[in-house]
């Protein structure tokens, strides 16, 4: 049986264009491609975090260096420029594979460059609101209302 996993992603990524005339895909910088080890056509998924469309394309170098995310196609209908997003690439393991497999996050700066790498991100805590020990698991909706599940005692969450 294989299980498919997050293999990496690019978190925190700002458009920098929306073209709906080219015939699909997500042009990357090609130095965000390899540091998050995605192959030229390899499927992502994109989660636009300002709307909450969730799109399926596949992506393609752009020029190394540039910071170029530029959403091509019909998605371009759903994610413009200047919205911030998440590209997500999955992969098919075998449970002896699973075993100690961690993602690989990409966290970029405003400019899409590689503010921090995070080889194997806490698979519990994923922002601010939870806490450092972990004890809750935090999500958000499409409306970017941030929520916390907690797995102890309640607490205040910041809104």
């Amino acid at each position: 049986m294989l299980r498919t996993v997050c293999k990496s992603k690019l978190h925190g990524a700002t458009v920098t264009e929306a073209n709906v005339q080219y015939t699909g895909s997500l042009t990357l910088d090609a130095e965000l491609m390899q540091a998050a080890d995605l192959a030229p056509y390899e499927q992502v998924h994109v989660v636009d975090v300002d709307n909450g469309a969730r799109v399926v394309t596949y992506c393609i170098e752009g020029a190394a260096g540039s910071g170029t995310v530029c959403v091509n196609g019909a998605a371009a209908r759903l994610i413009s420029a200047g919205d911030k997003i998440i590209v997500i690439s999955y992969v098919h393991v075998t449970p002896e594979e699973l075993e100690g497999f961690a993602p690989k996050v990409i966290v970029l700066d405003q400019r899409n460059h590689i503010r921090e790498v995070i080889p194997r991100p806490n698979a519990v805590s994923c922002s601010d609101t939870a806490p450092p020990t972990g004890g809750a698991i935090a999500f958000g909706d499409a409306l970017g209302r941030g929520m916390i599940a907690n797995v102890g005692a309640p607490r205040d969450v910041p809104s």
